[in-house]
């Protein structure tokens, strides 16, 4: 019996030492968010149901499909690419525009919308929004986009950062 709880405490000791670090680190450095997006008055149509439709925010504003809104405040972080807000069929999502192929290679490379897909003009890597997750789609990178926080508050949707 003693040596089947020695044996217990070697294995979860082994467990523990082979689940250090497994935390998923994006190629994409870390870079503060913070964006609310009005759906009650300024954008109206950035409701539930109307999949496909998308929000992108960097240094020169809001953007609604393509569309410039409003410009960005002082309380606006837009992370390290910009972001987009996203309806897809899974509800509202959330990413950094930044490639992570890219980045990982020391380059900011925003990307930009194209229909359901977030395409990277340096090394061309699509990302597919479509399904919610961002994943590329040329095999490019093996990273999908830095996905946000999206919280719904009433006539509001908050975006801010993972940590």
């Amino acid at each position: 019996m003693r040596r089947f709880g020695q044996l217990i405490i070697v294995l979860a000791c082994l467990l523990c030492w082979g689940c250090n670090n497994t935390t998923f680190q994006s190629s994409v450095p870390y870079a503060p968010v913070h964006v609310e997006i009005n759906t009650e008055s300024v954008f109206v149509d950035f409701m539930p149901g109307n999949y496909n439709t998308y929000i992108t925010v960097n240094r020169e504003g809001y953007k609604e499909n393509g569309v410039y809104k409003l410009p960005v405040t002082v309380q606006d972080a837009w992370g390290y690419g910009g972001i987009v807000a996203y309806i897809s069929m899974a509800g509202y999502v959330a990413f950094d525009l930044a490639c992570p192929y890219c980045a990982a290679r020391g380059q900011k490379s925003p990307c930009e919308m194209d229909g359901i897909f977030a395409v990277c003009p340096q090394c061309g890597e699509e990302y597919d929004l479509g399904s919610g997750y961002a994943m590329p789609q040329k095999g490019i990178s093996k990273e999908a986009l830095r996905p946000m926080n999206i919280t719904q508050n009433g006539g509001r949707i908050i975006i801010t950062q993972k940590k």
